[in-house]
Protein backbone atom coordinates (compact mmCIF):
# COMPACT_ATOMS: atom_id res chain seq x y z
CA UNK A 1 0.00 0.00 0.00
CA UNK A 2 2.84 2.54 1.19
CA UNK A 3 4.85 1.73 -2.10
CA UNK A 4 1.69 2.39 -4.64
CA UNK A 5 0.81 5.41 -2.60
CA UNK A 6 4.34 6.70 -3.43
CA UNK A 7 4.69 5.44 -6.88
CA UNK A 8 1.46 7.20 -7.73
CA UNK A 9 2.62 10.40 -6.13
CA UNK A 10 5.68 10.15 -8.15
CA UNK A 11 4.21 10.06 -11.41
CA UNK A 12 1.50 13.02 -10.23
CA UNK A 13 4.55 15.09 -9.87
CA UNK A 14 6.25 14.05 -12.51
CA UNK A 15 3.22 14.78 -14.79
CA UNK A 16 2.79 18.28 -12.99
CA UNK A 17 6.11 19.32 -13.59
CA UNK A 18 6.50 18.34 -17.44
CA UNK A 19 2.63 18.99 -18.54
CA UNK A 20 1.86 21.76 -15.53
CA UNK A 21 -1.43 19.46 -14.53
CA UNK A 22 -2.69 19.06 -11.55
CA UNK A 23 -5.27 16.15 -12.12
CA UNK A 24 -9.22 17.17 -10.93
CA UNK A 25 -9.55 16.67 -7.06
CA UNK A 26 -6.69 16.27 -6.04
CA UNK A 27 -4.25 18.03 -3.61
CA UNK A 28 -6.97 20.84 -2.88
CA UNK A 29 -7.29 22.69 0.01
CA UNK A 30 -11.54 23.59 0.83
CA UNK A 31 -12.05 27.19 2.69
CA UNK A 32 -12.89 26.29 6.08
CA UNK A 33 -14.88 23.29 6.07
CA UNK A 34 -17.14 24.12 2.83
CA UNK A 35 -16.87 22.68 -1.31
CA UNK A 36 -14.93 26.48 -1.88
CA UNK A 37 -11.46 25.88 -3.00
CA UNK A 38 -9.15 27.83 -1.20
CA UNK A 39 -7.67 28.79 -4.17
CA UNK A 40 -10.21 30.68 -5.47
CA UNK A 41 -9.73 33.52 -2.79
CA UNK A 42 -6.47 34.35 -4.45
CA UNK A 43 -8.61 34.57 -7.86
CA UNK A 44 -10.91 36.73 -6.65
CA UNK A 45 -8.70 39.11 -5.30
CA UNK A 46 -6.76 39.22 -8.61
CA UNK A 47 -9.89 40.17 -10.33
CA UNK A 48 -10.92 43.41 -7.99
CA UNK A 49 -7.17 44.67 -8.37
CA UNK A 50 -7.37 43.86 -12.13
CA UNK A 51 -10.52 46.23 -12.60
CA UNK A 52 -9.16 48.44 -10.20
CA UNK A 53 -6.47 49.02 -12.67
CA UNK A 54 -8.08 49.20 -15.58
CA UNK A 55 -11.10 51.06 -14.72
CA UNK A 56 -9.13 53.63 -12.62
CA UNK A 57 -7.08 54.26 -15.69
CA UNK A 58 -10.15 54.62 -18.17
CA UNK A 59 -11.78 56.99 -15.68
CA UNK A 60 -8.87 59.45 -16.93
CA UNK A 61 -8.40 58.68 -20.41
CA UNK A 62 -10.60 61.44 -22.46
CA UNK A 63 -9.08 63.95 -20.32
CA UNK A 64 -5.64 63.06 -20.63
CA UNK A 65 -5.75 63.24 -24.42
CA UNK A 66 -7.84 66.41 -23.78
CA UNK A 67 -6.25 68.60 -21.40
CA UNK A 68 -2.59 66.76 -21.36
CA UNK A 69 -2.06 65.74 -25.25
CA UNK A 70 -4.18 68.69 -26.44
CA UNK A 71 -5.98 66.51 -28.69
CA UNK A 72 -9.37 67.64 -30.42
CA UNK A 73 -12.37 66.20 -29.27
CA UNK A 74 -12.96 64.14 -32.59
CA UNK A 75 -9.34 62.32 -32.65
CA UNK A 76 -10.14 62.18 -28.32
CA UNK A 77 -13.58 59.81 -29.12
CA UNK A 78 -11.98 58.16 -31.61
CA UNK A 79 -8.95 56.78 -29.63
CA UNK A 80 -10.92 56.54 -27.06
CA UNK A 81 -13.83 53.70 -28.63
CA UNK A 82 -10.69 52.19 -30.52
CA UNK A 83 -9.44 51.18 -27.62
CA UNK A 84 -12.29 50.11 -25.66
CA UNK A 85 -13.13 48.16 -28.57
CA UNK A 86 -10.11 46.39 -28.90
CA UNK A 87 -9.84 45.76 -25.16
CA UNK A 88 -12.77 43.14 -26.32
CA UNK A 89 -11.91 41.81 -29.11
CA UNK A 90 -8.48 40.58 -27.90
CA UNK A 91 -9.98 38.02 -25.13
CA UNK A 92 -10.24 35.74 -28.64
CA UNK A 93 -6.74 35.99 -28.27
CA UNK A 94 -6.33 34.86 -24.67
CA UNK A 95 -8.66 32.28 -25.49
CA UNK A 96 -6.93 30.56 -28.35
CA UNK A 97 -3.50 31.18 -26.59
CA UNK A 98 -4.92 29.16 -23.03
CA UNK A 99 -6.67 26.72 -24.91
CA UNK A 100 -4.69 25.59 -27.44
CA UNK A 101 -0.65 26.32 -25.61
CA UNK A 102 -0.09 27.59 -22.66
CA UNK A 103 -2.83 26.62 -20.65
CA UNK A 104 -5.13 29.24 -18.79
CA UNK A 105 -2.39 29.50 -15.53
CA UNK A 106 0.40 30.28 -17.56
CA UNK A 107 -1.51 32.47 -20.37
CA UNK A 108 -2.67 34.44 -17.44
CA UNK A 109 0.64 34.89 -15.82
CA UNK A 110 2.30 36.08 -19.28
CA UNK A 111 -0.25 38.60 -20.45
CA UNK A 112 -0.83 40.16 -16.86
CA UNK A 113 2.92 40.76 -17.31
CA UNK A 114 2.33 42.44 -20.65
CA UNK A 115 -0.61 44.47 -18.77
CA UNK A 116 1.98 45.38 -15.55
CA UNK A 117 4.68 46.77 -18.82
CA UNK A 118 1.66 48.67 -20.86
CA UNK A 119 0.65 49.99 -17.66
CA UNK A 120 4.08 51.58 -16.83
CA UNK A 121 4.45 53.06 -20.07
CA UNK A 122 1.41 54.46 -19.76
CA UNK A 123 2.25 56.48 -16.30
CA UNK A 124 5.97 57.57 -18.00
CA UNK A 125 4.36 59.01 -21.24
CA UNK A 126 2.51 61.23 -18.38
CA UNK A 127 5.64 62.39 -17.16
CA UNK A 128 5.97 65.82 -18.87
CA UNK A 129 9.68 65.60 -17.79
CA UNK A 130 9.88 62.68 -20.53
CA UNK A 131 10.50 63.92 -24.02
CA UNK A 132 8.35 66.08 -25.81
CA UNK A 133 4.44 65.82 -26.68
CA UNK A 134 5.44 63.49 -30.08
CA UNK A 135 7.82 61.11 -26.78
CA UNK A 136 4.16 61.02 -24.93
CA UNK A 137 1.87 60.35 -27.37
CA UNK A 138 3.73 57.15 -28.82
CA UNK A 139 4.69 56.09 -25.32
CA UNK A 140 0.94 56.58 -24.35
CA UNK A 141 -0.05 54.41 -27.60
CA UNK A 142 2.38 51.95 -26.91
CA UNK A 143 0.80 51.33 -23.49
CA UNK A 144 -3.13 51.54 -24.46
CA UNK A 145 -2.01 48.79 -27.03
CA UNK A 146 0.05 46.80 -24.51
CA UNK A 147 -2.92 47.02 -22.36
CA UNK A 148 -5.84 45.95 -24.50
CA UNK A 149 -3.83 42.80 -25.26
CA UNK A 150 -3.52 42.18 -21.46
CA UNK A 151 -6.35 42.75 -20.26
CA UNK A 152 -8.47 41.73 -23.24
CA UNK A 153 -6.06 38.67 -23.12
CA UNK A 154 -6.98 37.10 -19.15
CA UNK A 155 -10.71 38.52 -19.52
CA UNK A 156 -11.71 34.49 -20.35
CA UNK A 157 -8.97 33.33 -18.61
CA UNK A 158 -9.74 34.12 -15.35
CA UNK A 159 -13.21 33.26 -15.29
CA UNK A 160 -12.45 29.76 -16.77
CA UNK A 161 -9.56 29.28 -14.53
CA UNK A 162 -11.53 29.90 -11.56
CA UNK A 163 -14.76 27.44 -12.86
CA UNK A 164 -11.85 25.23 -13.43
CA UNK A 165 -10.94 24.82 -9.69
CA UNK A 166 -14.45 23.23 -8.79
CA UNK A 167 -15.00 19.50 -9.40
CA UNK A 168 -18.29 18.88 -11.55
CA UNK A 169 -20.49 17.88 -8.82
CA UNK A 170 -19.84 21.50 -6.99
CA UNK A 171 -22.27 23.17 -9.62
CA UNK A 172 -24.08 25.50 -7.13
CA UNK A 173 -20.80 26.39 -5.21
CA UNK A 174 -19.54 26.89 -8.91
CA UNK A 175 -22.43 29.14 -9.53
CA UNK A 176 -21.75 31.52 -6.49
CA UNK A 177 -18.30 31.74 -7.28
CA UNK A 178 -19.54 33.87 -10.70
CA UNK A 179 -21.36 35.79 -8.65
CA UNK A 180 -18.74 36.40 -6.20
CA UNK A 181 -16.13 36.92 -9.09
CA UNK A 182 -18.22 39.66 -10.72
CA UNK A 183 -18.90 41.68 -7.48
CA UNK A 184 -15.68 42.06 -7.44
CA UNK A 185 -15.67 43.56 -10.62
CA UNK A 186 -17.98 45.94 -9.48
CA UNK A 187 -16.50 46.67 -6.35
CA UNK A 188 -12.96 47.52 -8.32
CA UNK A 189 -14.22 49.48 -10.79
CA UNK A 190 -16.12 51.75 -8.21
CA UNK A 191 -13.31 52.71 -5.89
CA UNK A 192 -11.16 52.98 -8.88
CA UNK A 193 -13.93 55.57 -10.70
CA UNK A 194 -13.74 57.54 -7.58
CA UNK A 195 -10.38 57.11 -6.34
CA UNK A 196 -8.15 57.76 -9.54
CA UNK A 197 -9.87 61.12 -10.41
CA UNK A 198 -9.22 62.53 -6.67
CA UNK A 199 -5.46 62.06 -6.78
CA UNK A 200 -5.60 63.70 -10.42
CA UNK A 201 -7.14 66.78 -9.57
CA UNK A 202 -6.12 67.23 -5.80
CA UNK A 203 -2.52 65.98 -6.21
CA UNK A 204 0.21 68.41 -8.30
CA UNK A 205 3.05 67.26 -9.53
CA UNK A 206 5.28 69.04 -12.37
CA UNK A 207 3.17 71.99 -12.05
CA UNK A 208 0.37 70.80 -12.94
CA UNK A 209 -2.41 67.74 -12.50
CA UNK A 210 -0.24 64.73 -11.73
CA UNK A 211 -1.72 62.49 -14.26
CA UNK A 212 1.53 60.17 -14.04
CA UNK A 213 0.49 59.46 -10.27
CA UNK A 214 -3.16 58.87 -11.67
CA UNK A 215 -2.24 56.24 -13.69
CA UNK A 216 1.04 55.18 -11.27
CA UNK A 217 -1.87 53.99 -8.80
CA UNK A 218 -3.77 51.34 -11.40
CA UNK A 219 -0.16 50.53 -12.00
CA UNK A 220 0.97 49.64 -8.38
CA UNK A 221 -2.54 47.77 -8.05
CA UNK A 222 -1.91 45.52 -11.51
CA UNK A 223 1.63 44.82 -10.06
CA UNK A 224 -0.56 43.65 -6.65
CA UNK A 225 -2.94 41.77 -8.93
CA UNK A 226 -0.43 39.44 -10.54
CA UNK A 227 1.64 38.70 -7.31
CA UNK A 228 -1.80 37.48 -5.47
CA UNK A 229 -2.30 35.13 -8.67
CA UNK A 230 1.18 33.97 -8.44
CA UNK A 231 1.35 33.44 -4.48
CA UNK A 232 -1.83 30.86 -4.77
CA UNK A 233 0.27 28.64 -7.88
CA UNK A 234 0.69 25.88 -5.25
CA UNK A 235 -3.10 25.71 -4.63
CA UNK A 236 -4.29 25.96 -7.92
CA UNK A 237 -6.06 23.56 -10.14
CA UNK A 238 -4.51 23.02 -13.93
CA UNK A 239 -6.62 21.54 -16.89
CA UNK A 240 -3.29 20.58 -19.59
CA UNK A 241 -4.04 22.34 -22.87
CA UNK A 242 -5.25 20.10 -26.05
CA UNK A 243 -3.40 20.90 -29.19
CA UNK A 244 -4.32 23.95 -31.48
CA UNK A 245 -8.17 22.77 -30.81
CA UNK A 246 -9.37 26.39 -32.55
CA UNK A 247 -7.81 24.60 -35.87
CA UNK A 248 -9.65 21.15 -35.14
CA UNK A 249 -13.12 23.20 -35.17
CA UNK A 250 -12.28 24.84 -38.07
CA UNK A 251 -10.93 21.91 -39.97
CA UNK A 252 -13.60 19.81 -38.53
CA UNK A 253 -16.33 22.11 -39.70
CA UNK A 254 -14.94 22.88 -43.47
CA UNK A 255 -14.31 19.07 -44.15
CA UNK A 256 -18.09 18.16 -43.09
CA UNK A 257 -19.52 21.35 -45.03
CA UNK A 258 -17.44 20.14 -48.17
CA UNK A 259 -18.42 15.90 -47.38
CA UNK A 260 -21.60 16.94 -47.16
CA UNK A 261 -21.76 19.31 -50.61
CA UNK A 262 -20.32 16.07 -52.46
CA UNK A 263 -22.27 13.10 -50.88
CA UNK A 264 -25.19 14.64 -49.92
CA UNK A 265 -26.78 13.63 -53.35
CA UNK A 266 -25.52 9.86 -52.65
CA UNK A 267 -26.32 8.96 -49.75
CA UNK A 268 -29.16 9.26 -46.81
CA UNK A 269 -29.52 12.41 -44.93
CA UNK A 270 -28.11 12.78 -41.17
CA UNK A 271 -29.21 13.97 -38.20
CA UNK A 272 -26.85 17.19 -38.07
CA UNK A 273 -24.66 18.61 -40.78
CA UNK A 274 -21.90 18.53 -38.71
CA UNK A 275 -22.67 14.32 -38.35
CA UNK A 276 -20.59 14.32 -42.46
CA UNK A 277 -17.72 14.47 -40.36
CA UNK A 278 -17.33 11.02 -39.14
CA UNK A 279 -15.41 9.73 -41.64
CA UNK A 280 -12.28 11.43 -40.60
CA UNK A 281 -13.38 13.00 -36.71
CA UNK A 282 -14.23 11.51 -33.52
CA UNK A 283 -17.73 11.77 -32.19
CA UNK A 284 -16.46 13.45 -29.14
CA UNK A 285 -14.89 16.41 -31.26
CA UNK A 286 -17.74 17.00 -33.40
CA UNK A 287 -20.15 17.15 -30.04
CA UNK A 288 -17.87 19.80 -28.68
CA UNK A 289 -18.02 22.02 -31.67
CA UNK A 290 -22.16 21.03 -32.19
CA UNK A 291 -22.01 22.41 -28.40
CA UNK A 292 -19.98 25.93 -29.06
CA UNK A 293 -22.16 26.03 -32.16
CA UNK A 294 -25.25 26.04 -30.14
CA UNK A 295 -24.07 28.69 -27.48
CA UNK A 296 -22.67 31.24 -30.35
CA UNK A 297 -26.15 31.15 -32.00
CA UNK A 298 -27.77 32.01 -28.99
CA UNK A 299 -25.07 34.68 -28.15
CA UNK A 300 -26.41 36.38 -31.60
CA UNK A 301 -28.91 38.73 -30.76
CA UNK A 302 -27.30 39.34 -26.74
CA UNK A 303 -25.10 42.51 -27.97
CA UNK A 304 -28.60 44.86 -28.03
CA UNK A 305 -28.77 44.34 -24.04
CA UNK A 306 -25.31 46.00 -23.78
CA UNK A 307 -26.13 48.41 -26.29
CA UNK A 308 -28.87 50.07 -24.36
CA UNK A 309 -26.52 49.62 -20.93
CA UNK A 310 -24.07 51.61 -22.47
CA UNK A 311 -26.52 54.68 -23.25
CA UNK A 312 -26.13 55.48 -19.17
CA UNK A 313 -22.30 55.60 -19.65
CA UNK A 314 -21.28 57.54 -22.75
CA UNK A 315 -23.73 59.32 -24.93
CA UNK A 316 -21.45 60.90 -28.18
CA UNK A 317 -23.74 62.74 -30.11
CA UNK A 318 -21.03 64.23 -32.50
CA UNK A 319 -23.72 67.01 -34.00
CA UNK A 320 -25.96 67.96 -31.49
CA UNK A 321 -23.74 67.14 -28.12
CA UNK A 322 -20.07 68.36 -27.71
CA UNK A 323 -17.69 66.58 -26.27
CA UNK A 324 -17.01 68.04 -23.20
CA UNK A 325 -20.60 67.11 -22.36
CA UNK A 326 -19.92 63.36 -22.42
CA UNK A 327 -17.18 63.77 -20.15
CA UNK A 328 -18.70 63.89 -17.01
CA UNK A 329 -21.30 61.45 -17.04
CA UNK A 330 -19.11 58.84 -18.32
CA UNK A 331 -16.48 58.95 -15.85
CA UNK A 332 -18.28 59.79 -12.96
CA UNK A 333 -21.84 57.77 -14.23
CA UNK A 334 -23.55 60.73 -11.46
CA UNK A 335 -27.05 61.26 -12.34
CA UNK A 336 -27.50 63.93 -15.19
CA UNK A 337 -30.74 65.16 -16.52
CA UNK A 338 -31.66 67.60 -19.19
CA UNK A 339 -31.65 71.37 -17.90
CA UNK A 340 -34.21 72.92 -19.93
CA UNK A 341 -34.35 76.69 -21.36
CA UNK A 342 -31.02 77.57 -19.80
CA UNK A 343 -27.61 77.29 -21.45
CA UNK A 344 -24.29 77.01 -19.36
CA UNK A 345 -21.01 76.73 -21.10
CA UNK A 346 -17.86 74.87 -19.75
CA UNK A 347 -14.48 75.41 -19.78
CA UNK A 348 -11.14 74.87 -19.38
CA UNK A 349 -9.21 77.59 -18.17
CA UNK A 350 -11.41 79.73 -19.92
CA UNK A 351 -10.49 79.60 -23.52
CA UNK A 352 -12.57 82.25 -26.39
CA UNK A 353 -14.11 79.13 -27.35
CA UNK A 354 -16.54 77.14 -25.20
CA UNK A 355 -18.81 74.32 -25.71
CA UNK A 356 -22.54 74.61 -24.87
CA UNK A 357 -23.46 72.08 -21.59
CA UNK A 358 -27.08 71.47 -21.66
CA UNK A 359 -26.19 68.15 -19.16
CA UNK A 360 -25.15 68.95 -15.66
CA UNK A 361 -25.53 66.82 -12.37
CA UNK A 362 -28.04 68.49 -10.27
CA UNK A 363 -25.85 67.36 -7.25
CA UNK A 364 -22.81 69.98 -8.87
CA UNK A 365 -26.55 72.64 -9.57
CA UNK A 366 -27.70 72.29 -6.08
CA UNK A 367 -24.20 73.24 -4.43
CA UNK A 368 -23.14 75.70 -7.10
CA UNK A 369 -25.77 77.70 -8.35
CA UNK A 370 -24.32 80.63 -10.02
CA UNK A 371 -20.34 80.77 -10.63
CA UNK A 372 -19.35 83.65 -13.01
CA UNK A 373 -16.27 84.09 -14.86
CA UNK A 374 -14.81 87.20 -16.57
CA UNK A 375 -14.81 85.95 -20.88
CA UNK A 376 -11.29 88.50 -21.06
CA UNK A 377 -9.02 86.59 -18.58
CA UNK A 378 -7.21 83.19 -18.73
CA UNK A 379 -7.84 82.39 -15.33
CA UNK A 380 -10.57 81.52 -12.94
CA UNK A 381 -11.54 82.10 -9.54
CA UNK A 382 -10.82 78.37 -8.01
CA UNK A 383 -13.61 76.10 -7.64
CA UNK A 384 -13.31 72.43 -4.67
CA UNK A 385 -15.92 70.13 -7.20
CA UNK A 386 -14.06 67.10 -4.97
CA UNK A 387 -15.03 63.85 -6.76
CA UNK A 388 -16.87 65.94 -9.53
CA UNK A 389 -13.61 67.52 -10.29
CA UNK A 390 -12.59 65.20 -13.46
CA UNK A 391 -10.01 67.97 -15.04
CA UNK A 392 -12.80 71.02 -16.09
CA UNK A 393 -11.69 74.14 -13.81
CA UNK A 394 -13.61 76.59 -14.53
CA UNK A 395 -17.84 76.83 -15.15
CA UNK A 396 -19.41 79.97 -16.03
CA UNK A 397 -23.24 80.61 -16.24
CA UNK A 398 -24.65 83.22 -19.01
CA UNK A 399 -27.95 82.85 -16.71
CA UNK A 400 -29.13 82.10 -13.56
CA UNK A 401 -30.09 78.36 -12.79
CA UNK A 402 -33.30 77.65 -11.61
CA UNK A 403 -34.07 73.84 -9.67
CA UNK A 404 -35.52 71.45 -12.03
CA UNK A 405 -38.65 70.15 -11.52
CA UNK A 406 -38.17 66.55 -11.94
CA UNK A 407 -36.95 65.42 -8.50
CA UNK A 408 -33.70 63.09 -8.34
CA UNK A 409 -34.81 60.56 -6.74
CA UNK A 410 -36.96 59.53 -9.55
CA UNK A 411 -33.65 58.01 -11.03
CA UNK A 412 -33.53 55.61 -8.48
CA UNK A 413 -36.10 52.79 -9.79
CA UNK A 414 -34.27 53.15 -13.08
CA UNK A 415 -31.21 52.97 -11.30
CA UNK A 416 -32.16 49.59 -9.48
CA UNK A 417 -33.67 48.60 -12.12
CA UNK A 418 -30.87 48.22 -14.64
CA UNK A 419 -28.33 47.53 -11.70
CA UNK A 420 -30.40 44.32 -10.98
CA UNK A 421 -30.56 43.74 -15.22
CA UNK A 422 -26.75 43.90 -15.26
CA UNK A 423 -26.26 41.49 -12.62
CA UNK A 424 -28.15 38.60 -13.14
CA UNK A 425 -27.43 38.83 -17.19
CA UNK A 426 -23.83 39.47 -16.51
CA UNK A 427 -23.36 36.86 -14.15
CA UNK A 428 -25.78 33.96 -15.36
CA UNK A 429 -23.63 34.66 -18.85
CA UNK A 430 -20.49 33.98 -17.39
CA UNK A 431 -21.61 30.77 -15.83
CA UNK A 432 -23.51 29.59 -18.41
CA UNK A 433 -20.14 30.03 -21.02
CA UNK A 434 -18.77 27.57 -19.28
CA UNK A 435 -20.75 25.21 -18.07
CA UNK A 436 -21.86 24.30 -21.48
CA UNK A 437 -18.22 24.86 -23.03
CA UNK A 438 -16.35 21.71 -23.41
CA UNK A 439 -13.52 20.88 -21.33
CA UNK A 440 -11.15 22.45 -23.75
CA UNK A 441 -12.55 25.31 -24.81
CA UNK A 442 -14.17 26.82 -22.12
CA UNK A 443 -11.56 29.88 -22.52
CA UNK A 444 -12.91 30.53 -25.92
CA UNK A 445 -16.42 30.72 -25.51
CA UNK A 446 -15.68 32.63 -21.96
CA UNK A 447 -14.18 35.17 -25.21
CA UNK A 448 -17.35 34.34 -27.00
CA UNK A 449 -19.32 36.10 -24.19
CA UNK A 450 -17.49 38.91 -24.07
CA UNK A 451 -17.56 39.51 -27.99
CA UNK A 452 -21.44 40.14 -27.43
CA UNK A 453 -20.04 43.62 -25.32
CA UNK A 454 -17.34 44.69 -28.18
CA UNK A 455 -20.63 44.12 -30.39
CA UNK A 456 -22.97 46.30 -28.26
CA UNK A 457 -20.65 48.78 -28.57
CA UNK A 458 -19.74 49.18 -32.38
CA UNK A 459 -23.98 48.84 -32.29
CA UNK A 460 -24.34 52.33 -30.33
CA UNK A 461 -21.24 53.78 -32.53
CA UNK A 462 -23.22 53.00 -35.74
CA UNK A 463 -26.17 54.44 -34.42
CA UNK A 464 -24.90 57.43 -32.75
CA UNK A 465 -23.02 58.13 -36.10
CA UNK A 466 -25.59 57.44 -38.47
CA UNK A 467 -28.74 57.94 -37.56
CA UNK A 468 -28.40 61.66 -35.94
CA UNK A 469 -31.40 61.18 -33.52
CA UNK A 470 -32.27 62.96 -30.00
CA UNK A 471 -30.81 61.51 -26.68
CA UNK A 472 -34.47 60.42 -25.48
CA UNK A 473 -35.43 58.71 -29.40
CA UNK A 474 -32.10 57.14 -28.84
CA UNK A 475 -33.01 55.56 -25.77
CA UNK A 476 -36.83 54.64 -26.94
CA UNK A 477 -35.04 52.80 -30.27
CA UNK A 478 -32.85 50.59 -28.04
CA UNK A 479 -35.19 49.84 -25.40
CA UNK A 480 -37.71 48.97 -28.61
CA UNK A 481 -35.24 46.68 -30.42
CA UNK A 482 -34.27 45.31 -26.99
CA UNK A 483 -37.43 44.14 -26.19
CA UNK A 484 -37.62 42.73 -29.44
CA UNK A 485 -34.41 40.84 -29.44
CA UNK A 486 -35.89 39.76 -25.83
CA UNK A 487 -38.75 37.71 -27.31
CA UNK A 488 -36.05 36.20 -29.95
CA UNK A 489 -34.31 35.22 -27.56
CA UNK A 490 -36.84 33.24 -25.51
CA UNK A 491 -37.84 31.76 -28.63
CA UNK A 492 -34.49 30.52 -29.62
CA UNK A 493 -34.40 29.43 -25.39
CA UNK A 494 -36.90 27.25 -26.14
CA UNK A 495 -34.92 24.99 -28.84
CA UNK A 496 -31.65 24.58 -26.68
CA UNK A 497 -30.79 21.74 -25.24
CA UNK A 498 -28.94 22.34 -22.02
CA UNK A 499 -26.20 19.78 -21.88
CA UNK A 500 -25.03 18.32 -18.84
CA UNK A 501 -21.52 16.74 -17.65
CA UNK A 502 -23.27 13.38 -17.52
CA UNK A 503 -24.40 13.20 -20.94
CA UNK A 504 -20.72 14.26 -22.15
CA UNK A 505 -18.88 11.50 -20.10
CA UNK A 506 -21.49 8.92 -21.99
CA UNK A 507 -19.86 10.30 -25.40
CA UNK A 508 -16.72 10.32 -24.57
CA UNK A 509 -17.11 6.83 -23.41
CA UNK A 510 -18.42 5.75 -26.27
CA UNK A 511 -16.23 7.55 -28.28
CA UNK A 512 -13.03 5.79 -26.59
CA UNK A 513 -14.25 2.44 -26.80
CA UNK A 514 -14.91 3.31 -30.18
CA UNK A 515 -11.53 4.26 -31.13
CA UNK A 516 -10.22 0.92 -28.93
CA UNK A 517 -11.81 -1.00 -31.02
CA UNK A 518 -10.62 0.52 -33.90
CA UNK A 519 -6.95 -0.15 -32.93
CA UNK A 520 -7.66 -3.49 -31.85
CA UNK A 521 -8.77 -3.91 -35.46
CA UNK A 522 -6.05 -2.29 -36.89
CA UNK A 523 -3.31 -4.84 -34.51
CA UNK A 524 -5.42 -7.45 -36.02
CA UNK A 525 -4.83 -6.88 -39.32
CA UNK A 526 -1.02 -6.01 -38.71
CA UNK A 527 -0.72 -9.22 -37.37
CA UNK A 528 -2.00 -11.48 -39.85
CA UNK A 529 -0.15 -9.77 -42.76
CA UNK A 530 2.64 -10.68 -41.23
CA UNK A 531 2.10 -14.26 -40.54
CA UNK A 532 1.16 -14.60 -36.97
CA UNK A 533 -1.62 -15.62 -35.61
CA UNK A 534 -2.39 -14.29 -32.18
CA UNK A 535 -5.45 -12.43 -31.55
CA UNK A 536 -6.06 -9.32 -29.25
Amino acid sequence: CKSSYLKIHHEISEREVFTNFTPPGLLQKKLCGTNYPLSICFIVVNEFCERFSYYGMKALLTLYFVTYLKWDKDLSTAVYHAFSGLCYFTPILGAIIADSWLGKFRTIIYLSIVYVIGHVVKSVGAIPTVGNTDVHIALSMVGLILIAIGTGGIKPCVAAFGGDQFDEEHVSERQKFFSIFYMSINAGSLLSTLITPVLRGDVKCFGGDCYALAFGVPAALMIVALVVFIAGSSLYKRNPPQGNILLQVCKCIGFAIKNRWRNSKHEPKRKHWLDWAEEKYSKRLIQEVKMVLRVLVLYIPLPMFWALFDQQVWVYKPKKTTFSQCVSVHYSRFWCIPVKDHRLKLSSHCPRQTDVLPLISLHFLSRYPAVHCDLQSEDCPGLNLGLLDFGWTCLYVMEDVKANSVHIAWQIPQYVLLTAGEVMFSITGLEFSYSQAPSNMKSVLQAGWLLTVAFGNVIVLIVAEGAGLEQWKEFVLFAGLLLGVCIIFSVMSVFYKYVEPENMDKINLEDTKEEDEGDGKKSSMMLDKTGKSTKL
